[in-house]
């Protein structure tokens, strides 16, 4: 990425300091994220780029020279929050830069920069220009000036975005290294306001992909998490995701692999038999919405039920018994009690082990925002708590199927003296009696599972090969 235009902004903060001036002072940040793992491991790649400049990270609820907040836009709740985050922390810190980005900034900038006068917005399309923002407070903090009296100086700026410019060389946050493969997304939901902040579908170019796996693989990252906002759509030249799959399979040897999610229609005997290899991780997330063809019509999905069925009878056959979750939006507008047992009952029949159940939220700018009838909010989120208990019932009799298996678990934190991490299909781990040696995040270790819960037990048996 050109750094001229942010050469023409460190101007405003100082005309003569060059960048072999910047001092080793200890300078801190702050970051919040809101929302996707695409969201999180953008934040990651800002984060990376503060440290490598002798930043330190600090809790949003201290003092630092720089705040960023990373914002989602996927419910009215995501951008409340986002508002709530920002009006605290630019009354507590009014004289320093409060940097928000994300995709509510895509959506709602002037709003949000009307907030506060500290508050710089950098919409979700030039997210990625802030990866200089640490250079640019660097030379602006050592020549005594304070960023935070003209913070909007910083997005004077030329410097061309890159959705792929995000590759953090270290993880502030995670133990599993995350790696972007696409953004945006070509389909128009009637509910999703995403394609309104993210734009078009776009792909890094498989060459790219294969070297950025290869090279976290180099660094011991035992787990490579392709994300994206819809990685089913993942294209370069004549190759679609199996084909990437099969050739990350081929260019590295011991990180398993995990996708973030899979869109319905994706779920072809192509992709599946890619997806029976070893070293994929049997975990997969599926973007449902609805068990109601009529729903899925008018959300403008690309499928109906029995596909959602086909889709998850494949992996089935497959992967065993795979971790499948789903995504479902209840109380969509004209969603009657009918359509929603029709949710219900593809949830018990096709046994998902998670959900992620939301309660239908009208966003601005969407097809649905206008959509009769409107079912009411009590009944929503009656539905809501109706299918996040099911959702509970599931996913206790899933961790009870593992009990008694073997499996292997990336370590990623301690609770107490005990070791905790996620298995390749998904179950939240604490391993007891780990040697000293081997209770070390990121870190594999094979144990068999001796309890079933929320997060399950564990007894060693080894390091992982």
């Amino acid at each position: 990425m050109s750094t001229r235009g942010w050469e023409s902004t460190l101007s405003a903060f100082s005309a003569d300091v060059s960048e072999t001036a910047v001092t080793s002072m200890e300078k801190t940040f702050s970051i919040i994220t809101i929302g996707c793992k695409l969201n999180q491991f953008e934040t990651e790649a800002l984060a990376s780029s503060f440290l490598a400049h002798g930043f330190v990270i600090v809790p949003a609820d201290q003092e630092a020279d720089a705040y960023v907040i990373n914002t989602c836009t996927v419910t009215s709740r995501a951008d409340h929050k986002a508002r709530s985050m920002i009006r605290g922390i630019a009354r507590e810190h009014p004289g320093t830069p409060l940097i928000v980005t994300g995709c509510s900034a895509q959506t709602e900038s002037e709003a949000l920069s009307a907030l506060a006068c500290n508050i710089v917005v950098v919409p979700q399309s030039e997210k990625s220009r802030l990866l200089e923002l640490p250079l640019a407070l660097l030379r602006s903090l050592d020549a005594g000036k304070e960023p935070g009296a003209n913070p909007r100086a910083l997005l004077d700026t030329e410097s061309a975005a890159d959705p792929f410019a995000f590759a953090p060389t270290d993880y502030s946050f995670h133990t599993r290294a995350f790696l972007k493969i696409q953004d945006g997304c070509d389909c128009r939901c009637a509910y999703c306001r995403v394609p309104l902040a993210r734009g078009r579908s776009v792909s890094l170019e498989l060459r790219e992909v294969l070297g950025r796996a290869a090279a976290l693989e180099s660094r011991g990252r035992r787990e490579i998490v392709l994300t994206g906002v819809n990685i089913s759509a993942w294209r370069a030249g004549g190759t679609g995701l199996p084909g990437l799959l099969r050739e990350l399979l081929r260019s590295t040897s011991r990180a398993r692999i995990r996708l973030t999610s899979l869109e319905p229609e994706s779920l072809t005997s192509e992709l599946v038999e890619v997806l029976a290899e070893p070293r994929i991780c049997p975990h997969f997330h599926i973007p449902v919405q609805s068990g109601s063809d009529g729903v899925l019509v008018r959300m403008g999905r690309r499928y109906l039920s029995d596909r959602v069925s086909d889709g998850v009878q494949r992996l089935r056959e497959a992967r065993g018994d795979p971790f499948i979750a789903g995504d479902f939006i209840v109380g969509f507008p004209g969603e009657t009690q009918e359509d929603f047992q029709r949710t219900r009952g593809m949830v018990q029949r096709l046994e998902f082990a998670a959900l992620h159940v939301f309660p239908f939220s009208s966003r601005p700018g969407t097809a649905a925002a206008s959509m009769k009838p409107v079912v009411p909010e009590r009944i929503r989120r009656e539905r809501a708590r109706e299918l996040s208990a099911l959702a509970e019932e599931l996913s206790a009799s899933y961790a009870r199927r593992w009990v008694g298996r073997e499996v292997e678990v990336l370590l990623e934190g301690k609770t107490g003296a005990r070791p905790h991490g996620v298995t390749g299909n998904y179950l939240k781990v604490t391993v007891n009696r780990v040697p000293r040696d081997a209770s070390i995040p990121g870190k594999v270790v094979r144990a068999k599972i001796s309890g079933a819960g929320r997060t399950c037990s564990a007894r060693f048996l080894g390091i992982a090969d």
